[in-house]
């Protein structure tokens, strides 16, 4: 199941899935403004809902595809995400329209951890290095891609193409995954399990179990804290947009340029591993997210928001990047740790837009009170940073 060229057909999925689930669900908060008039405190409830149900969804669906399969696993996220789309597609009410992205959502928790185990399985320390360097740059490229041109795709296609473009992937993508299976299936029965899955040759581990174990709990919670500033700063571009007079299109060129900062984040930290158990690069990522978010929500100039928007990219990029690395660096079972790496992304996903919407509930007369609001949660995420990293011990490898 698990030898590289099997793997390409995965990367081809994950692609896919990426373009797939960024027109869905970054635009999705364009259609509920366009179609039914949410402003930014219903759409971040909205991205609230969606982190909660991804949080929850993803945690589970690790812990289902180590027992029932991977691909069985991910065959099921597609069906369910299309079945909801299908469904979206049909209906004309808001309260539908929620349903059917947290019947989406729910379908989209069986498809990361399953693809982030498929491409790290069986794999060295230097193959885990490659194949999650490979995997983060082709669903970043793919996700930048789709959020650039999603807007214009929008104007283009019609409002209902955020259902029918994701729809024709999804089947695309659903029957490479039989492909991919059945391809498993005969392999296997030709050349039996040694051919399938090469065994890696394996190095010992140049950090203490102590020092690796407090870099994953870090990048555990840094992650959702990065997380907590984009399902933020998504669930908000529709107002950012209509402040500063863009239309879809234009939101969708000018609003993405963090996303191809992270591509770049991405490709440099695949091909350079100093970063690996570095506390200095976790930090001053962590303190370019604080700054960067906050400018891209309170100075209402397209100049900063462009710039901005290079070192948000970055941030989050080697954030992200970090909790993936450790956690399939330090997991015998890729498909639960890829589960909880998925999970602690939906709770920064429920917590960011909760607070920008409680903020804005209770502070109304207050324009920047949600981003206050959620700076302000950011900043208690970096003094637990700091925290953890005081906990070391003597012996710790130093930084």
């Amino acid at each position: 199941m698990f030898s590289r060229q099997q793997k390409s057909i995965y990367f081809v999925i994950e692609g896919l899935n990426s373009f797939t689930t960024v027109y869905y669900f970054y635009y999705f908060y364009f259609f509920m403004q366009q179609q039914f008039g949410f402003g930014n405190k219903a759409n971040l409830v909205l991205a609230a809902a969606n982190g909660a149900t991804y949080a929850i969804g993803s945690w589970w669906s690790g812990r289902l595809a180590h027992r029932y399969g991977l691909l069985n696993a991910l065959k099921f996220g597609f069906a369910v995400m299309f079945a909801g789309l299908l469904v979206g597609s049909q209906v004309s009410s808001a309260a539908a329209q929620i349903v059917v992205m947290v019947i989406t959502v729910v379908g989209m928790c069986f498809t990361w951890p399953m693809l982030e185990a498929l491409v790290s399985e069986n794999e060295s320390r230097a193959g885990l290095q490659s194949m999650v360097g490979v995997y983060n740059v082709v669903w970043a490229a793919t996700g930048a891609l789709s959020y650039f041109v999603g807007g214009a795709m929008l104007e283009k296609l019609g409002i209902r193409s955020l259902f029918y473009v994701p729809m024709v992937l999804l089947v695309t993508q659903f029957c490479l995954a039989i492909w991919a299976e059945k391809r498993v299936a005969r392999i296997t029965a030709v050349d039996g399990d040694s051919v399938a899955a090469p065994v890696a040759v394996e190095t010992p581990h140049p950090h203490s179990p102590e020092h690796t174990r407090l870099f994953l709990r870090m990048a555990w919670l840094s992650n959702p804290f990065a997380y907590i500033a984009i399902n933020t700063v998504i669930a908000v571009v529709p107002g950012i947009a209509q402040k500063l007079e863009m239309s879809t299109m234009i939101a969708g060129f000018c609003c993405s340029v963090w996303c191809f900062a992270r591509l770049a984040a991405f490709t440099v930290l695949w091909l350079w591993d100093g970063w690996h158990y570095r506390f200095r690069w976790l930090l001053l990522a962590y303190f370019a997210l604080v700054i960067s978010f906050a400018a891209i929500l309170i100075i209402p100039s397209v100049a900063v928001l462009v710039i901005a928007q290079l070192f948000f990219g970055g941030a989050v990029g080697l954030l992200y990047y970090s909790s993936l690395f450790y956690s399939m660096d330090l997991s015998e079972v890729k498909s639960e740790h890829g589960g909880i790496h998925e999970a602690v992304i939906g709770l920064g996903n429920l917590a960011g837009p909760a607070v920008g919407a409680l903020a804005l509930h209770f502070l109304p007369q207050h324009t920047h009170s949600g981003s206050l609001a959620v700076s302000g949660l950011l900043l208690l995420g970096m003094g637990g940073l700091l925290g953890i990293w005081g906990t070391r011990g003597r012996r710790s490898q130093s930084e």
